[in-house]
């Protein structure tokens, strides 16, 4: 048996007027999706829990088994396992977003989506001035980067997707190491606000990064491994780090793809491909498309529209037809959480999943592949989001 899960991040959302009253779900032409539901299992998960972060952190966690009460330690010291950052006892990672700010508030937490090019010469200054033997600084992927810290492991410090347009100083940390965290966020303002990067930015329309924001700190994660708990071999294919270092973590083998941004420009066929070849030799294969979230995060339910049905197009098509070589499988397409193009973040709204099991196909007698059609159908509900994955593995 092959196992496969489908993760849109964020897909879930809430009615736009944009789209005629339905959601960038119902609005899309998705026909691998729709084609799938007809023969499969449909149900409604909540991934993320109460008292902790409304975070694809926890979200893709609870997704793949782990209860986050239980193993979470922070959104940073996953992104830290994918990068090959050792956390030594005593040390902390933080998000280190690379953000545009303008007359004292957020204005982009993504910073335009810079080119991962352009962040990496700014950590690189960020690190060489502001770093020292407290405070370490690790280049990412596009806007999102690392620090580590010597303690500060109970600050409060908020996600800068959900403070878009709001004042920073009502929104600076909190807590431990507060004062030295907010003294490296102004002081990287005066490195990057001028810097050549920014300069041919706004020469062309961009939005600079003028500032870096520290968030999602958390010690070391350690989690069971797959083939420990369910005798499995697998891969994690993401252009994220914390998801990859949520898979490495597990024991999932890590598979890049060229072409990945973890934006609407992604190559999704690329992954799916890579994801068939994967399953020849190994059992399982998380697949994760952040692009629906990004959209989400924009306040762009069109372009999330737009980014579900390339989902559809070029993952769900894809690997449905590359699945039928490998005799049984199982495939999940799910969310890890909701991501509302009204709010612009997350949110606790439970989202669809959908479970097609090769050899017991059933004839699905819900109405439609939507968010309200499958909750309102009294559809199985999985309010621990963390026991799906065993549910969807047959264990």
């Amino acid at each position: 048996m092959k196992y496969i899960i489908l993760l849109a991040d964020g897909m879930a959302d809430r009615p736009a007027e944009a789209l005629g009253g339905k959601t960038p779900l119902e609005a899309a032409d998705k026909p691998n999706m729709d084609r799938l539901f007809k023969m499969s299992e449909a149900g409604i998960v909540k991934p993320l829990v109460y008292g902790l972060p409304l975070g694809s952190d926890v979200g893709n966690m609870a997704i793949l088994g782990f209860d986050p009460h239980k193993y979470y330690t922070g959104r940073a010291a996953m992104e830290a396992a994918n990068l090959g950052i050792e956390l030594s006892q005593g040390e902390v990672a933080f998000r280190c977003n690379l953000v545009y700010t303008k007359a004292g508030k957020m204005e982009d937490y993504s910073s335009g989506h810079i080119t991962t090019k352009e962040s990496k010469e700014l950590i690189k200054l960020i690190d060489s001035k502001l770093g020292s033997k407290d405070f370490r600084f690790y280049p990412g992927k596009s806007y999102r980067h690392l620090m580590v810290a010597k303690g500060g492991e109970n600050v409060k410090a908020a996600a800068p997707h959900d403070i878009m347009g709001q004042e920073l100083e009502k929104n600076w940390p909190k807590g431990q190491k507060a004062s030295e965290l907010i003294r490296l966020m102004q002081e990287s303002v005066f490195l990057l606000d001028y810097h050549e990067v920014n300069m041919n930015r706004r020469a062309e329309g961009k939005a600079p990064a003028n500032m870096i924001w520290l968030w999602g700190q958390g010690k070391k994660l350690e989690l069971p491994k797959l083939k420990d708990t369910y005798g499995l071999e697998g891969v994690v294919i993401s252009a994220v780090d914390l998801v990859n270092g949520i898979g490495l973590s597990m024991g999932l083998e890590v598979i890049n793809v060229p072409g990945v941004t973890g934006y609407i420009d992604s190559n999704l066929k690329g992954k799916a491909e890579y994801a068939l070849k994967a399953l020849k030799k190994k059992d399982f294969v998380y697949l994760h498309v952040e692009a629906t979230d990004e959209m989400g995060h924009n306040g762009d339910p069109v372009g999330k529209k737009e980014a579900i049905e390339k989902f559809d197009f070029d993952v769900v098509g894809s690997v449905m037809e590359g699945m039928e070589k490998f005799g049984e499988y199982r495939i999940m397409i799910t969310s890890d959480h909701a991501t509302p193009s009204c709010c612009r973040t997350h949110t606790e709204d439970p989202v669809p999943y959908v479970i097609y099991d090769s050899a017991n196909k059933k004839e699905n007698t819900i109405t439609a592949y939507s968010e309200k059609a499958i909750e309102e159908s009294g559809a199985k509900k999985f309010e621990n989001g963390w026991e799906l994955f065993p549910y969807f593995l047959g264990k």
